[in-house]
């Protein structure tokens, strides 16, 4: 009885935490750059005296889903998207170089580019620094121009250059901010082969219709496994009972 018990038991927990991460991927469909997060299970044998009694599944690790998200198209200036592999450099909270693939930039008010959640964009020399200008551009490799303030139009200024980067995947992990950074803690030299394309921005790889598929097959493996316990409890009464008679 217990065997059955502690199956139906892990069954349900792995189930929740399966739901758990299905919302969080879900909550991010319309986040820009999002990878959406995968799980990897493990099944363990619980060793007995003679033979394996019983087994139990257990979550193993948690990785990202590196696949490419949708081009979109805004033909805003400071918005970039990365074309094909590749990772847009950014200064994390804890000031350590970090990556994403949000590409929906902006000037704050002392004048630093930074992504949308203010994270400054690094570029050769550490986070750089955008002066009052009428115009600004982003070319492909990242070289960033300004139209300084009262100029002719054809006067451009480059002011910097956006650093790219393209890491392995499994080099890659990500952090509570969202961002990902190596596992190690290097740096990551730039990649002058990593293309950026203004006016655009790359979506969430996350798929809607699967995530609430996927949502819905989970809560019924979940009340499948709740069925299984409250199953167990009654023929563990029954038997009981049946002692008691005896």
């Amino acid at each position: 009885m217990d065997r059955m018990l502690y199956i139906a038991m892990t069954g349900a927990r792995e189930a929740a935490h399966s739901q758990e991460v299905n919302s969080h991927n879900l909550a991010n469909a319309s986040t820009t750059g999002f990878k959406k997060n995968l799980e990897a299970f493990i099944n363990h044998p619980m060793r007995g005296p003679v033979y394996d009694s019983r087994d139990y599944v257990q979550l193993e690790s948690m990785r990202a889903d590196f696949a490419h998200g949708p081009q979109i198209s805004t033909g805003r200036d400071l918005d970039v998207a990365v074309q094909g592999d590749g990772w847009i450099a950014v200064q994390g909270v804890d000031g350590n170089e970090a990556f994403t693939r949000a590409g929906n930039l902006q000037v704050d008010a002392v004048g630093l580019l930074t992504t949308a959640d203010g994270r400054p964009v690094l570029g050769d020399d550490g986070p750089i620094a955008i002066p009052p200008s009428e115009t600004i551009l982003i070319g492909g490799d990242g070289t960033i121009s300004v139209r300084p303030l009262g100029q002719e139009p054809n006067v451009l200024a480059e002011v910097g250059r956006v650093k790219l980067v393209n890491p392995q995947g499994q080099d890659l992990e990500r952090g509570e901010d969202g961002l990902f950074r190596r596992a190690d803690g290097a740096i990551e030299p730039a990649d002058a082969q990593v293309r950026l394309q203004s006016g655009m921005l790359e979506g969430s790889n996350v798929n809607t219709v699967e995530a609430m598929v996927n949502m819905i097959e989970l809560s019924r493996n979940f009340e499948t496994q709740v069925k299984l316990m409250k199953t167990a409890e009654e023929l563990d009464r029954s038997s009981a009972q049946l002692l008691r008679i005896s």
